[in-house]
């Protein structure tokens, strides 16, 4: 078994269960020593990608209809959000394995722990929802954050630092006010889960971190200045507070870029200390330019935009 190969297969598996199920495996088989690893080969999918059950029904976020917290059947829409997030996450893991050729060994590893902790994730959300009545697929979702994985596929580095290092990395912020929510409707169990999905979120976007400024080092890059041209290029969504600074300072993100965050700077993302190679010690001051008026700030509920469910 091959690791990128099994990755690309996994990705286009449409069936959900098959698909988390299939990751973990891979996983547990890769600690095992059972998985090998072609890292140069050049890979091309033989089925659509990402694979997708039939459901959820994709629509506009605009077209999502509101459903009221107080309401059983909106708490289960937004763990279905929630979960459908998750099932995003699986896929931009995997995508993120088999696409890019010739990194180092240990990047296809750590993002394979990612994909196979974002399986979990899914499986604990999709079995709560179980409990409450329904099934994954049951309310309609939409497909933001794959967006974003089809606009960077031509590159890793946009990759790294629009999707882990900015997408996911808001996930941080919005998860102690949306677990706050789901406790304050009874939801405990849910809200439990989110605090697993938090612990491990941390490291995921420390992975992003670690991997976008090796990849800036190779390119001979500034983080900064590569990070505030990507973000322009791909017009990254503009952050508005409240920030989970402590959690983002876990996640590798430097006391200057949070101050930026919190001045209501446009993000500019320095190298974290504890994750820069020592080949080469840059120190560079964070570019504090103005947000672009015209991008429409990210709500810290960022778990719902992504989803398109809005809680009332």
């Amino acid at each position: 078994m091959e690791l990128r190969l099994a990755a690309l297969h996994w990705l286009a598996e449409p069936n959900h269960i098959a698909k988390s199920a299939g990751v973990i495996a891979l996983a547990q088989a890769n600690k095992e020593g059972a998985v090998g690893l072609e890292a140069e080969a050049v890979l091309a999918p033989l089925r659509p990608i990402p694979g997708r059950p039939p459901l959820p029904e994709l629509v506009s976020h605009q077209f999502v209809p509101r459903r009221s917290m107080r309401t059983g059947e909106g708490r289960a829409a937004l763990i279905h959000a929630l979960a459908h997030i998750e099932f995003n996450a699986i896929n931009l893991a995997l995508d993120a394995i088999w696409r890019f050729p010739g990194m180092p060994r240990e990047y296809y590893q750590n993002w394979l722990q990612v994909a196979a902790e974002e399986a979990r994730h899914f499986n604990l959300l999709a079995a709560h929802l179980v409990t409450k009545g329904y099934a994954y697929g049951g309310f309609a979702a939409h497909n933001g954050l794959w967006d974003m994985a089809e606009k960077t596929r031509d590159d890793i580095l946009a990759r790294l630092a629009l999707v882990p290092r900015t997408l996911e990395a808001r996930g941080l912020d919005a998860t102690p006010p949306l677990r706050a929510k789901l406790a304050q409707a009874g939801e405990m169990e849910a809200a439990e889960i989110l605090d697993i999905i938090l612990a491990d979120e941390i490291g995921h976007v420390l992975i992003g971190n670690r991997w976008f400024n090796w990849v800036c080092d190779e390119r001979c890059l500034d983080p900064v200045a590569t990070y505030a041209s990507l973000a322009e290029t791909y017009q990254a969504p503009a952050l508005r507070g409240p920030f989970n600074l402590d959690a983002r300072r876990a996640a590798g993100f430097s006391e200057s870029e949070l101050s930026a965050l919190v001045a209501g700077k446009c993000p500019v993302l320095c190298r974290p200390s504890i994750l820069s190679r020592t080949s080469r010690n840059q120190t560079s001051s964070p570019d504090e330019t103005q947000c672009n008026p015209g991008v429409e700030p990210m709500p810290p509920d960022s778990a719902i935009a992504a989803s398109g469910l809005r809680t009332r």
